[in-house]
């Protein structure tokens, strides 16, 4: 996850920054991060005195501006109470990059602007001086410090981009001593697989970026022949009352010769970013003007190096009185060549440019991270986000740094609503109760995009019922298909009665439930073999208030099932057709820790656990040349206590064995040869 990201240009670039370069906010005027506070709903709850008082929350960053005058103060009265300077120890954790603080604004704000939970106590872990380098060592040490110094909440907006087990285990022992930890999804997206640690922890909640509620929040979209594409509009450009449609044709880089020699008209052009030319400076607004007077209807510009971009139409050196008259967006080099390709076939495509603040931020990284448990949980505003900056001064940025804390101050709100309140309950609060998101196409984000949904602090204040778990997965197969999934229900109201359940879901599966006491049991049946993986929901009301339990199933041709004695796991491969090998990974979901272990059909696979806890079995299934996924969770009851893992001198990786062989040989040799020169001399 990167502290600072090329998406933070949005914020240098859009029309909303340049509006407010030239426009003094009045001292007056108190703003509650002006939009995207108030759009998740946290003012409703305010005429309560629900503020944040009272709740420790841990901004393990850059450090904190204590010296801001909305974040104003160091020690027992001032906002930052405590916190720990990892990169200067002995020095108090005073923020010189800017990110921690901004992230503290979004939490805790109290002055001309009002973070989320404005009366909440602020502790600074400061774990990089720069915002570009992080030490996951220093990550490690600032959640120890959080849980010694009893915080309530750990907000964790910085992290890297692949797994790291000791961030992972530290986090999971915050959560173990009843801290709600938040952490941020990572600016790696729009491709699938980007969550590193310590977003992919099972127990924290991992939060992704929407749009904001801005009239500069513009999403654009493409389909060309019915196929999707990923594109940013550029800076400049105006929302669209309908999609626009047209033939696409290639116009070289958008000069003037390349269109002078080619019809235009009322087509949807495609040109490459930059120039034929060495250091010719061909902005997009001269592209933009030339298309324009070409009369093409709209512009993409693909970018003539890796990635995607984001660019200017309007900036400082246009000519006087240019304004943009077609829609132009961007799209990455990869995708961009695709579709020159296409060109030849007459394609036609259709782009839309329209307002949408619970659009899933292009930026905004995404799961899976693993095939039994959901990734990211839930998403909240991360884009044109204006908040507290270095030196008095207040910034527009965007990052999933700056979603998390959206939700750590909504934790911090409940906290102090419902004192005692554990950190699993408090998860379900806000993720249940979330808002749905869609597309442009009025279609549902996927759970890997979005999780649960956009966060909604008002309804999850309003929650009186408390499900566990909020999100879950299933595993089916021909050979298994029908599974349950248990759910636990309490109610901060003491009543579980008028409880209506509903669910969405494809045809292909039956839906069935029992309620008995505070247990809700799911059954889901496949009627049909259509393998894949599908998303359903539970749709619970009670008393007027709805909360959706989403949850993934997987459907495979093959399966694999384990059965448990004294600790001893034996796997059992399904499959239809003959199959040949078969790798099995057991993951403890304790600690994470995982162990591989090979099958045939001439050879039954089993291991022993020494831990009591739940299990996740992944099987890679072979049959010929092609591989099948099967998954299955475990409950292991049957250790007995006191019994420990071995330590097995041949666990050690082959090589590593030799190494140690040679050594104790020589060891043996030498200790030998020793002993002979200190034997006594006879006489």
């Amino acid at each position: 996850m990167k502290l600072k990201i090329i998406f933070s240009l949005l914020l240098i670039l859009s029309s909303s920054i340049i509006f407010l370069s030239l426009f003094e906010i009045d001292d007056k005027l108190e703003l509650y991060l002006d939009k995207s506070v108030p759009f998740i709903g946290s003012e409703i709850i305010r005429p309560e005195g629900i503020n944040g008082d009272g709740v420790k929350i841990a901004v393990i960053d850059t450090g904190v501006d204590f010296n801001h005058p909305d974040l104003l103060g160091w020690g027992p009265e001032g906002k930052v109470v405590g916190g720990y300077n990892f990169i200067q120890p002995g020095e108090l954790p005073i923020d010189n990059n800017g990110h921690g603080t901004q992230v503290a604004g979004v939490i805790a704000a109290d002055g001309q602007l009002k973070g989320v939970a404005p009366k909440a106590k602020i502790f600074a872990y400061k774990v990089s001086e720069d915002g570009d380098a992080v030490s996951s060592d220093l990550i490690v040490k600032a959640i120890e410090k959080a849980i010694e110094d009893d915080v309530d909440i750990i907000n964790i907006s910085l992290g890297v981009n692949r797994t790291n087990t000791q961030i992972e285990r530290a986090v999971t022992n915050a959560l173990e001593k009843e801290i709600f930890v938040v952490t941020a999804a990572g600016n790696d997206g729009p491709s699938p697989g980007t969550i590193g640690s310590p977003g992919e922890n099972f127990g924290s909640i991992t939060v992704g970026a929407t749009y904001n509620n801005l009239t500069s929040s513009l999403v654009a979209t493409l389909e060309v022949n019915e196929k999707p594409y990923t594109v940013i509009p550029m800076v400049g450009s105006s929302k669209l009352d309908e999609p626009i449609e047209g033939q696409v044709i290639f116009g070289g880089y958008g000069k003037q010769n390349d269109l002078s020699g080619i019809n235009v008209t009322d087509s949807i052009l495609l040109v490459e970013r930059g120039s034929d030319i060495e250091d010719e400076l061909l902005y997009f607004s001269i592209k933009e003007e030339n298309s324009a007077n070409a009369g093409a209807k709209a512009l993409i510009v693909y970018n003539n190096e890796p990635g995607i971009f984001l660019g200017e139409l309007v900036h400082e050196f246009v000519e006087p009185g240019y304004q943009p008259r077609i829609p132009v967006v961007s799209i990455d080099r990869e995708e961009g060549l695709e579709i020159k390709e296409k060109i030849s076939n007459n394609i036609f495509a259709s782009l839309h440019l329209f307002f949408n603040p619970d659009f899933v931020a292009h930026f905004s990284s995404r799961g899976p991270v693993s095939p039994f448990y959901i990734k990211p949980d839930i998403v909240a505003p991360g884009a044109y986000i204006n908040t507290t900056q270095n030196n008095a001064s207040y910034n527009f940025t965007s990052g999933t740094s700056y979603a998390a804390p959206h939700v750590s101050g909504a934790a911090a709100l409940l906290i102090q609503k419902n004192p005692g309140i554990h950190h699993h309950e408090l998860k379900s609060l806000l993720l249940t109760t979330a808002e749905r998101v869609s597309d442009a196409y009025g279609q549902e984000f996927a759970l890997n995009d979005s999780g649960v949904g956009r966060l909604n602090i008002a309804r999850a204040s309003n929650a009186t019922l408390i499900i566990e778990p909020p999100h879950f997965i299933l595993n089916i197969s021909p050979d298994f298909p029908m599974k349950e999934q248990m759910l636990e229900l309490k109610s901060l109201e003491n009543s579980l009665d008028n409880i209506k359940i509903l669910f969405e879901g494809p045809d292909i599966f039956q839906f069935s439930y029992l309620i008995e006491e505070n247990i809700l049991q799911i059954r889901v049946k496949a009627l049909e073999e259509k393998f894949g993986d599908y998303e359903a929901r539970i749709i619970l009301n009670q008393n007027n208030n709805e909360y959706v339990i989403p949850f993934l199933i997987h459907y495979t041709e093959g399966s694999v099932s384990v059965s448990q004695e004294n600790g001893l796991l034996k796997f059992q491969i399904h499959n239809p057709d003959s199959w040949n090998f078969a790798k099995i990974s057991v993951t403890n979901s304790n600690d994470g820790s995982t162990e591989i272990i090979t099958a045939t059909p001439e050879k039954k696979a089993s291991m022993n656990v020494y831990e009591n806890g739940q299990y996740w079995i992944e099987a890679k299934i072979r049959v010929d040349n092609n591989s099948f996924d099967a998954f299955d969770v475990i409950e292991v009851i049957s250790v007995e206590e006191g019994i420990s893992k071995p330590l097995e001198f041949f666990d050690i990786p082959e090589k590593q064995v030799g190494i140690v062989m040679i050594i104790v040989v020589i060891i043996a040799v030498v200790g030998l040869k020793i002993s002979r020169m200190k034997k006594p001399i006879e006489v």
